[in-house]
C-alpha cells in the first residue's frame, strides 16, 4: 500500500493492530479454545510456561478505530491500534477461568475451579515472547482510545460464547461453509 501511495499518489491509510478477541473468533484461537474446552472439562493447553505477553484489543474497539482512522486519519499515514491490555497468556486463561467459575460453575468430578484444567504443553517453535504495539500516535493525533478494558471485554466475550455454542459447534463440526459471519440480518 505504501508503494501505491508513493508511486501513484493513491490515497491510502494503513493500520496495524494488536491481538483481537471477542465474538466470532474461530475456536482454534486461545480465548475461544479455553472457553469451549473448559465447558467440556477438557485440558486447557498453555504453550511453554504461559508467560508470553500479548496486547489484547476487543474486536468492537478495533472496528471503531478503523472507522475513526478512515474518517479522520491523514492520507498516507500509518496508525497502530492497540488495546492497552498487555497480559501474559497464563493470566488471560486464568481470567477466562474465573469468569466461567462465576457464570457456569464446574459440573465435573474433582474439578472445583476451571483453572485446574490448565495443562502446560511444549512451546511452538519460534513462538514470540511478546507482541506489543505503540498506539500513542492514534491517541495523540486522532484522539482515539479503546472503550473496553480487558476485564470488561473478556467478560463480554465469555458471555457471547456461552450464548452461541451452536455457532461454535457448526464451525467445529465442518458445517460452516464460508458464509459471512457476524452480519446483522
Amino acid at each position: 500500500m505504501r508503494a501505491w501511495q508513493r508511486t501513484f499518489k493513491f490515497p491510502t491509510l494503513i493500520s496495524n493492530c494488536s491481538n483481537n478477541y471477542g465474538p466470532y473468533q474461530f475456536p482454534e484461537k486461545l480465548i475461544p479454545l479455553v472457553i469451549l474446552n473448559a465447558l467440556k472439562g477438557k485440558n486447557l493447553p498453555i504453550y511453554g510456561n504461559g508467560k508470553q505477553i500479548r496486547d489484547w484489543l476487543y474486536v468492537d474497539d478495533h472496528a471503531r478505530a478503523l472507522l475513526h482512522v478512515a474518517l479522520t486519519g491523514d492520507i498516507g499515514e500509518t496508525y497502530n491500534i492497540g488495546g492497552h491490555n498487555e497480559l501474559q497468556n497464563i493470566d488471560v486463561v486464568k481470567a477466562v477461568c474465573d469468569i466461567l467459575d462465576e457464570l457456569v460453575p464446574s459440573k465435573f468430578d474433582g474439578i472445583t475451579k476451571y483453572e485446574q484444567l490448565i495443562t502446560y504443553v511444549g512451546d511452538r517453535a519460534g513462538h514470540d515472547f511478546r507482541y506489543a504495539i505503540n498506539a500513542t500516535k492514534i491517541a495523540n493525533e486522532l484522539n482515539w482510545m479503546p472503550d473496553e478494558i480487558f476485564t470488561t471485554g473478556i467478560k463480554k466475550t465469555v458471555e457471547w460464547y456461552l450464548e452461541n455454542t451452536a455457532w461454535c459447534d457448526r464451525v467445529k463440526d465442518g458445517s460452516y461453509q464460508g458464509e459471512r459471519l457476524g452480519v446483522i440480518k
